[in-house]
């Protein structure tokens, strides 16, 4: 089974609430803008039942260049990264 385009997924997300296209399409990109500014000013956004996204502080360290071998310093960083919930996992795995 290949995976869902974004224009698949609207199209089903659309079919299953009875929803316009264009609703869904608005829904989501609201959720988005949501989503960003909640990880942007709590450090954090829940989606019950799928996971959360957690702004994490990554320190400085020590690389090194794969192609020449060379030791390189990493800078100090913020990223965003995704936590799995249990019950996603449960479903499945």
């Amino acid at each position: 089974m290949a995976k869902l385009t974004k224009s698949q997924l609207l199209n089903v997300l659309a079919e299953k609430t009875g929803m316009s296209k264009k609703e869904v399409t608005a829904f989501m990109e609201t959720f988005a803008d949501l989503a960003y500014s909640e990880v942007q000013g709590s450090g954090e956004f829940v989606i019950p039942g799928i996971g959360k996204l957690v702004k994490k502080d990554r320190a400085a360290r020590m690389g090194r260049n794969p192609a020449t071998g060379e030791s390189i310093h990493i800078p100090a960083k913020t990223v965003v990264k995704f936590r799995v919930a249990k019950a996603a996992k449960d479903a499945v795995l």
